[in-house]
Order: C-alpha cells, then structure tokens, then sequence
C-alpha cells in the first residue's frame, strides 16, 4: 500500500529512515538549547502542571544574540525533501503552523490521556464534527531519540467517536481518559524515521515504555478557518529571515494567513 493510500485509509503513516544522522544531530543540537532555557523558565509549571509538551520552539525569545540561528533552524525544520514528500502525499497547499517537543512528565504517576487535539480549544464539539472531514491538520513527529511514544485509534480521522471513546475522552459515565480503547495502535520509532498522523485522529502519549522521550512535532497542515486563529505571527519568519530561507513556500502561505510579521 503506498504512503496517500495509507494515510487515507488509517490517518497515520510512517517514512523508516528519512532523515539521516547529521539531520537529526543538527536538529538535536539547536532543540537541546531550546528546550534547556525553556526548563528553565519553565521550572515550576513543569512540576505544578504536569507538562508533557512545550511549543512555539521557533519563538523569537530562543534565538537572543544569535538571530542567524533561527534562519538555520527555520531551514532545517523544512527541508525541501520533507516538503516535497508531504505534498506528494496530500496533493494540496500545506503551510507551516508551529511545532511543539514532547517529553516525559516529571510526574511520573501521571498517566496519558486520549484526546483529538481540538477538544482542547473552545470551538465547540458540534462544529468539530461538522467541519471533521474538511480538515487536514497533521503532526509530522521527527524523534530525536528511540520511542514508543504514540498510540492512536486508526481511521478515526475520518470517523467521529463510538460511544465508548467519546466517555473515554470526556470523562463522562464513570470512564477516565487513560482507559485502554479498543483498536488502539502503538508507534514505535527509530532516531531518522518520520511519523505523520492527523491531529484530529483519536490519540494519546506514551510514557511508561520510554524512560526518555525528545520528540519533535512540526504542526502543519491545509489551511482551514478553525485552526488558522491559532497562529502566532511572532513564531513565522521576519520579512528578513524569509529572504535567506531557500524552501519557504509553506512559511510564505503562513505569512500570508496572518496579518502581520515583522
């Protein structure tokens, strides 16, 4: 089965080996800094709050006294044979949205929870729905170290909830959030592979199986009314940057989503 249909048919698929070593250690170098100054800025939330993600990693606040950094970073999120694959795939416009890194909480009692990741906006459930099979928002996970770190429900891009999921995910009729879900699929994957899966597919973290976990998440995706609010101009590049960036077409049609940049 090739990549398009894969993805159709389940909501997920996986490129084995994508990126090479120096791709990942040159990603891996600049996510370390990041994520170091975030902890640290971060330190009591990341107890308190039980924080399993951060986002926004090319916020400008990271590349203090070293702006040209954030050009380098901007082009080594967006290689043109990452780009290239995508819309090989999908056959449609994508832009860039934002990234995030997940890692293990600090809790480690705390357990991970399925969701679709708009059930944590305010746009309301009977709109998700209506709008569900409009939508191609995805997760493109690049890990930085070995993991299982994602288990999702295949073919729930395409479907809404049963019964059973939908008390799973809200909590309702005695059920909690962690419950085991049946059809589940556990991701496991290799420093250089590539998993790509819909934001809106039934899905969860996983933290027992992995002592470590550094995984970087590019949020892209077609644009589409629900999601477009969420983006932060200040995370996109400057009139500047985007001039030294040699495949900036999904940060060219971000740009053009938002308002302003600078």
């Amino acid at each position: 089965m090739n990549t398009a249909k894969q993805f159709e048919e389940q909501g997920h698929v996986i490129l084995p080996r994508f990126f090479n070593p120096e791709e990942i250690d040159q990603l891996t170098r600049i996510i370390d800094r990041i994520y170091n100054q975030w902890q640290e800025e971060n330190h009591d939330a990341l107890i308190e709050q039980k924080l399993i993600n951060m986002h926004s990693l090319t916020n400008p606040r990271y590349f203090q006294g070293c702006s040209h950094k954030r050009t380098e970073f901007f082009e080594l999120l967006l290689p043109s044979k990452l780009t290239n694959r995508l819309e090989s795939i999908f056959k449609t416009d994508i832009y860039f949205h934002n990234t995030q890194l997940f890692f293990n909480p600090h809790d480690k009692e705390k357990r991970p929870y399925w969701h679709r990741d708009l059930q944590y906006s305010p746009i309301d459930d009977n709109v998700q729905v209506a709008e569900h099979n409009n939508m191609l928002s995805l997760h493109v996970r690049i890990p930085l170290v070995a993991e299982k770190g994602v288990e999702l429900i295949p073919e729930t891009h395409k479907r809404w909830d049963t019964e059973l999921e939908r008390n799973v995910r809200f909590e309702h009729n005695g059920h909690r959030n962690y419950e085991s879900l049946p059809g589940s699929v556990l991701i496991e994957l290799e420093p250089g592979d590539v998993l790509i899966f819909s934001a809106q597919i039934i899905h969860r973290g996983n933290y027992a199986l992995n002592p470590t976990r550094k995984a970087l998440d590019l949020c892209v995706g077609k644009p589409h009314p629900l999601v477009e609010s969420f983006l932060d101009p200040t995370d996109l590049p400057t009139d500047e940057e985007i001039k030294h960036i040699q495949n900036s077409n999904w940060y060219d049609l971000a740009r053009n989503i938002v308002p302003s940049h600078n």
